[in-house]
């Protein structure tokens, strides 16, 4: 399937009353409280549908290539789904690539809601379908972990078509930001998992940052290997066409050691960049659409939606 034209042109449907949820684990395995999980979708007025991969385990994916690849077409497929939801991150979905039915998708689009290894979903899925995707709190670590608000309301209210054009995405004041780089810009809001990005380079994951708001967030990196994942996309072209940048969470990076790095690599392109926002690997985790217009003005520290997130 080609590439979309346009990324963010095709759009799932919000949420209603009584949404069904399907749980899938595209990437590695966990333990996971089934009744915990549907008494959580009861109380917030939704339902879930777990899906074999949840409950399955391979060494550290969850279960084999094809049962995680059968569940996240069967839950793009069915009717009766609303939303996709990951379990967890880990390691897997990059296996999938090559296999995924992309037209599929396309027919059936879904909101598609993870992080961190689900960043090659998110990424291909918008590459070949345009869909918008959402980078944004997954059920075992996130939701039923009871991360801080904002991390539920801020996808709820995504999700149920609440945040639409001019609004901003609202942070944190309790979570200072940092403008790195002054500016304003406007594009496609694209990104996530650092390592992912670099990663999936030359593979039907690989992002397509022409004219993109890049977003990057990780875990676990120390600054050295950061530097090396930057200049990794910087050396592949992958900055060339970027318009903004917009940094997540750097778990055991803080926002000052990051700077002379990130000052280095963009300061270049001319384009703004701000700092510490709390998406990815961290407490709050907001949600961020994949592949929808927003407008960065990193001097005001903000960042707003330009376009409706779903169909009529």
């Amino acid at each position: 399937m080609d590439c979309a034209e346009h990324l963010g042109s095709l759009l799932p449907r919000k949420l209603a009353a009584n949404a069904c949820f399907a749980v899938i684990a595209p990437a590695g395995p966990a333990r996971l409280d089934a009744d915990k999980a549907r008494q959580w979708f009861s109380e917030r007025g939704y339902h879930c549908r777990l899906y074999p991969s949840v409950s399955s385990s391979q060494g550290y994916l969850a279960g084999t290539d094809q049962q995680r690849l059968d569940d996240l077409h069967a839950a793009f497929a069915d009717p009766q789904v609303d939303a996709i939801l990951c379990m967890r991150g880990g390691y897997g979905s990059m296996r999938l690539l090559d296999q995924i039915d992309f037209e599929l998708i396309a027919r059936n689009p879904k909101p598609l809601i993870g992080y961190s290894d689900i960043t090659a979903l998110h990424t291909a899925i918008n590459r070949y379908c345009g869909l918008v995707s959402f980078h944004g709190g997954m059920l075992n670590a996130d939701l039923l972990g009871g991360k801080l608000e904002p991390t539920v309301s801020s996808l709820l209210r995504q999700l149920r078509g609440e945040v639409g054009p001019g609004d901003a995405l609202v942070h944190p004041h309790a979570y200072p930001l940092t403008t790195v780089l002054p500016g304003v810009a406007s594009g496609r809001l694209l990104g996530g998992n650092l390592s992912m990005l670099g990663a999936t380079l030359g593979t039907l994951g690989e992002i397509d940052t022409d004219g993109a708001i890049l977003f990057i967030e990780d875990v676990n990196e120390p600054l050295y290997r950061v530097d090396r994942l930057l200049t990794q996309l910087r050396l592949a072209g992958k900055l060339q066409g970027v318009r903004g940048v917009l940094v997540g969470d750097f778990a055991g990076i803080t926002v000052a050691a990051m700077t002379p790095l990130l000052q280095d690599i963009f300061a270049p392109l001319d384009v703004p960049v701000l700092a510490g926002w709390r998406s990815g690997h961290c407490d709050p985790n907001l949600c961020l659409p994949l592949g929808a217009q927003v407008r960065l003005d990193s001097e005001r520290q903000t960042l707003v939606l330009q376009q409706d997130l779903f169909r009529a």
